[in-house]
């Protein structure tokens, strides 16, 4: 709602300013308005006409030093008399300054319109004001114009001067809701907002104290006192998987709970949610406050107001959470910092890490990173002493690290039409035998990636890009895992027509399922994949079935691989070990390691032994010797030292152009242009143009540009002077990501 006295300029004479005002569209900057002089500051949403229409964006700027009547020409793109005055201001919590500043950072580093980043802080669902509820005081009626009876004497004596709902009284007094409306129609009754109870209760920082190893001690005293000195810092908290690091971390949390200021933990996945909350409440006696893209419009828009009235103390959510309007914001935590799911790829492309620590240094506040595999852009922070570095090295309590081997394949193949080694079908036997649980993971959902025809050799592909059609068994589809296009398993090969020709060729989770099944007839299996577990609630139930020991074996994309805590899981299988490290990636390597790592941190977590198998046909490859040693910081020095010579991140700066079009001659044409245009400096190498990985996406040709240039030039200002001048048609597009994660 807005303010009425808004609505109009101020009465002649009165001083007015020139109000900047950022609208959440593509615009490059603010746009101006007026508006009568001390009515709004910077952070408030207003609401203001733009062209025909009415929209709701942030203040951005206030310039109060020019009077209403001057206005020199050669000062103002528009003078004030041209101006079109706010309509209001709303009724709504400010922006706060260091969230401003944020968004206008973030806009500029990724050369994105500012506008589309304040619309991931002020979408629309949120500005709308929450619904006051009203209730009944006692009002100042005339007692004796209106028979007393006994139930309304009733009324009257518990109705006092905190408002009271209709259900409440009759509830308390046991009349009818009849009763209430006469007293109140008699103004015995009046009605008063409701005082709505806290939408997040308070966490209790001292509610129950972790018994801490003298290691773990040593690490969350690093963090809380680097808490209570309330200014920018960043940590690398490092630990094997199971080691305690989110007890240790939750010390920093309640030392801010202490400082009485708000907490940010961002989580890579919010699949994490179920057992991170649950551990939480443990620790601090009530659930925080959850942000994630699954909230129904209400919660969103009810948490929104509580983080910006500075009634939820702790927030938990996923990158987006970053854009929220904290008023005494104290600490930002990154846990699992190395996960890619923090990079955003459409829309706005940003790194979640990245930008937290951003957030942080705007804010004044420290923030901690958190991981058992630490990717190698922190490392390096940490080596140049940029970053401090917390250190846990044993698992906690009595649990030791998995015993990691290797399967080779050539010696151990799986039986004709199959993809399971007999040694890793004996091992899960075995563990079945002791009446402990198993997981096998591949990081490949549905039945097969590929289905072919054994006649003429047709590849079903998808007919909006360029990628296989995935099997789909259980549902008799195949589908595109890139835009979404479904279509029936066909009876016939649309190529030669041949019958019962079509194949599926390579394995799929559904197909490991299958396979499982003939094996283990008896056991209870349960898969874990983004097809199966559509929402936070199915996650929450399968990880209370695994806990429970309902579940024998568990298949799982990389969702298993998050930091889920099963005591009684002593063995993990890696079907596809080699998965993910063929191709062009210059970060291939780096993140399998990660992953397998953090998939074989599931095994042996409590006091029984861990047992870890990987199936590979490339035994000598360095993530393999890497995971078996169980050395990941030699693996990542030898990374480093690869990556060092050519300048490639994180010693050197990558950004990426990609075009793309309705035809390829279109995409052709802009990327050639862009080629030619291609900037000549020191220091500074542009490789493409040429036909992205993904050629055809969503019905669109692309093309890739990458600028790679040393550690100490801005990538931002030469890429603005590339793209000068260019024009484009209105089916043609340019796409900028820096610091690229994806290069599909």
């Amino acid at each position: 709602m807005t303010e009425p006295s808004l609505l109009k300029l101020a009465a002649d004479g009165e001083r007015t300013v020139r109000v900047s005002v950022l609208l959440p569209l593509p615009f490059a900057t603010p746009l101006d308005y007026l508006a009568p002089e001390n009515s709004v500051s910077p952070g408030d949403l207003v609401s203001v006409p733009l062209g025909r229409r009415e929209e709701t964006g942030c203040v951005w700027d206030i310039d109060s030093d020019v009077p209403a009547d001057f206005a020199p020409a050669e000062a103002r793109i528009v003078p004030l008399a041209r101006l079109k005055p706010l309509l209001g201001r709303l009724d709504m919590p400010s922006l706060p300054r260091d969230l401003r500043r944020f968004i206008d950072w973030l806009a500029a580093y990724t050369l994105t319109p500012p506008g589309l980043v304040l619309a991931m802080a002020i979408r629309a669902r949120h500005t709308q004001p929450t619904r006051v509820q009203l209730g009944w005081v006692r009002g100042g009626g005339d007692p004796t114009a209106l028979r007393m009876t006994e139930a309304r004497q009733r009324v009257l004596d518990a109705v006092g001067e905190d408002a009271l709902s209709t259900a409440t009284i009759t509830e308390r007094t046991g009349v009818s809701a009849g009763v209430v409306r006469g007293l109140a129609a008699a103004g015995l009754l009046r009605e008063a907002p409701l005082l709505a109870p806290p939408l997040f209760a308070l966490p209790d920082p001292i509610f129950h104290p972790p018994r801490l190893s003298d290691d773990q001690q040593e690490a969350a005293q690093a963090l809380t006192d680097s808490v209570r000195a309330r200014a920018f810092n960043v940590t690398l908290l490092e630990g094997v998987t199971g080691s305690g690091k989110t007890e240790v971390y939750f010390e920093a949390v309640a030392a801010c709970l202490a400082e009485g200021r708000q907490c940010l933990v961002l989580l890579p996945e919010i699949a994490l949610s179920t057992q991170w909350t649950d551990r939480f409440a443990r620790r601090f006696g009530v659930q925080p406050a959850l942000w994630h893209s699954e909230l129904g419009g209400k919660k969103r828009r009810e948490t929104w107001h509580a983080i910006a009235q500075g009634q939820a103390a702790v927030v938990v959510g996923a990158r987006s959470a970053l854009f929220l309007p904290f008023p005494d914001l104290g600490l930002i935590i990154v846990d699992e910092e190395h996960e890619s799911a923090f990079k955003q790829e459409e829309g706005v492309t940003y790194h979640g890490r990245d930008m937290a620590i951003v957030r942080a240094r705007l804010t004044n506040v420290p923030a901690i990173l958190v991981s058992a595999t630490p990717s190698l852009e922190t490392l390096t922070n940490v080596e140049n002493g940029r970053y401090r570095h917390v250190v846990l090295h044993a698992r906690h309590g009595n649990a030791t690290l998995p015993d990691v081997r290797l399967i080779d394949m050539r010696r151990a193949p799986p039986e004709r039409g199959q993809f399971l080694s007999p040694v890793l079908v004996d091992a899960i036997r075995a563990s079945f035998e002791r009446e402990e649980q198993a997981m096998l993971f591949l990081n490949r959902r549905g039945y097969a990636p590929l289905t072919l025809c054994r006649s003429c050799g047709h590849r079903m592909e998808c007919p909006n890009c360029s990628s296989w059609l995935v099997e789909h068994r259980a549902r008799q589809i195949l589908t595109c895992h890139h835009c979404g296009h479904v279509e029936g398993l066909p009876e016939t090969c649309p190529s030669c027509a041949a019958e019962s020709s079509l194949v599926a060729v390579g394995p799929g989770i559904e197909r490991v399922h299958e396979e499982a099944r003939l094996h283990f007839p008896e056991a209870r299996i349960l898969v874990m994949a983004s097809d199966t577990l559509g929402s936070p609630s199915a996650t929450a139930e399968a990880v209370r079935r695994i806990s429970a020991r309902e579940i024998d074996l568990v298949i799982g994309t990389q969702i298993v691989a998050k930091g889920w805590h099963f005591p009684d899981l002593t063995l993990v299988g890696v079907v596809d070990a080699d998965l993910g490290l063929g191709g062009g990636d210059l970060r291939a390597a780096e993140r399998t390691v990660q992953l397998l790592h953090q998939v074989a941190g599931r095994a042996g977590r409590a006091e029984k032994p861990g047992t870890v198998l990987l199936q590979s046909y490339l035994g000598d490859h360095p993530v393999m010797k890497a995971l078996v040693s169980n050395d990941y910081l030699a693996f990542m020095e030898q990374e480093s030292a690869q990556r060092k010579p050519g300048f490639w991140p994180p010693y050197g700066r990558l950004a990426a152009l990609i075009v793309s079009a309705d035809s390829a001659e279109a995409a052709d044409r802009v990327a050639g242009l862009l080629g030619a245009r291609a900037p000549d400096l020191p220091g500074v190498q542009v490789l493409g143009p040429a036909p992205a990985p993904l050629a055809i996406l969503r019905g669109r040709h692309r093309r890739r540009l990458l600028l790679r240039t040393r550690r100490n030039v801005a990538v931002q200002p030469i890429i603005r002077q590339w793209l000068e001048g260019v024009k484009l048609s209105t089916h043609e597009r340019i796409d900028i990501d820096i610091d690229p994660i994806s290069f599909l």
